[in-house]
């Protein structure tokens, strides 16, 4: 998910991630701009739902329909970005604790 900032992402955009054990491939559960994007943030944020900024990624899953599984292209990216929350999530980060290539810290 990436956070609406006017100086990384000028269109304000964010998208929510849905993946569960057994699932196919995670699933777009929320998509907006403006102000949608800054509920959905913020919605996660109360939910304790981690919050990361990736202007890039977020335009291409910007052009999932809702409720629909990522396309394979993106599989690689967001698995990555997932297994680094992860670990992030476990205090166990991987040697540099570094996110995944072209991502910004959280």
């Amino acid at each position: 998910m990436a956070e609406p900032d006017r100086d990384t992402n000028p269109r304000g955009e964010a998208v929510a991630l849905a993946y569960s054990k057994g699932d196919a491939a995670p699933r777009v559960v929320a998509k907006g701009r403006g102000l949608i994007a800054r509920e959905i943030i913020e919605r996660a944020r109360e939910a304790g739902v981690f919050v990361h900024e990736s202007p890039e990624l977020v335009g291409l899953l910007m052009q999932v329909d809702l409720d629909a599984r990522i396309p394979p292209e993106l599989y690689v990216a967001v698995a990555e970005l997932l297994a680094w929350i992860y670990r992030v999530e476990q205090g166990t980060p991987a040697a540099g604790a570094r996110p995944p290539a072209g991502q910004p810290h959280p």
